[in-house]
């Protein structure tokens, strides 16, 4: 009898400990985020993201790579720009479009999906919360794929897949359609946001990419509209940006 007791005051105490942890709800992502940067005139420098990762392509990927970076330097240097998707107003797709230049992000927030924004190219990814991953050979590829999120305690542990070859990966990275991103978000401050993405590709990368971008959250910010319409440029036969001149 005691002990029934005593189990049943125990039951009593808990419950509503235990019921205000389960109702206990998610971070909340909504809002615009611009780039975050400490230690240039304010914030705490604790908050910056770790340094990237290392990129290893293998080595039938990382010639033809590392001949495109030495093309753009030498472009460069010429004060030329050679051809990229963005200069052909072609969408950045994923991960790029989550850090394009100083432009925001917009998060809208449910229940049962996550929709994020980016300003430039108004580029637009779903994050479904409340389905599971479908196997990458039935996705149809894409500039964003198809993203599917759960939750790690107070992290949004985001899958993506289907990212179309095409589009290029980190830093322009090259890919292959079995491309796996992982992205996990989570406030490491009340209006500090990271965003950790590891692309793992068994076809193209000798180990995993891992870096990491960190926003801030702008209260009241209204995201402007960007629609890439570019009459003005064309690429040459040597894949360098001109501009048309009228004859």
């Amino acid at each position: 009898m005691k002990k029934a007791l005593y189990a049943s005051l125990v039951l009593t105490t808990l419950l509503p400990f235990v019921s205000a942890q389960s109702a206990k709800a998610p971070p909340d992502f909504t809002g615009t985020w611009g780039t975050f940067r400490a230690g240039r005139g304010g914030g705490d420098a604790k908050l910056n993201p770790p340094p990237a990762g290392e990129l290893v392509l293998k080595p039938e990927y990382a010639k033809p790579y590392e001949a495109r970076r030495a093309a753009e330097a030498e472009a460069n240097k010429r004060g030329e720009q050679l051809a990229t998707g963005g200069s052909q107003c072609i969408p950045y797709g994923v991960p790029t479009m989550m850090s394009v230049a100083v432009y925001p992000v917009e998060i809208i927030q449910t229940a049962k999906q996550m929709t994020i924004i980016s300003e430039a190219f108004s580029e637009v990814r779903r994050v479904y919360l409340d389905r599971p991953q479908a196997p990458i050979d039935d996705v149809a590829p894409g500039y964003y794929g198809r993203s599917v999120g759960k939750w790690d305690g107070d992290t949004l542990v985001v899958d993506t897949i289907g990212i179309k070859t095409s589009v290029n990966g980190y830093r322009g990275m090259p890919h292959s359609d079995k491309m796996r991103i992982t992205e996990r978000f989570k406030l490491v401050a009340p209006d500090v946001m990271h965003d950790q993405i590891t692309i793992d590709d068994p076809v193209v990368l000798e180990k995993p990419m891992v870096y990491t971008l960190a926003y801030k959250r702008m209260p009241n910010y209204e995201m402007v509209e960007f629609v890439c319409d570019n009459n003005r440029e064309y690429v040459d036969e040597k894949g360098v940006v001109r501009l048309k001149v009228k004859e």
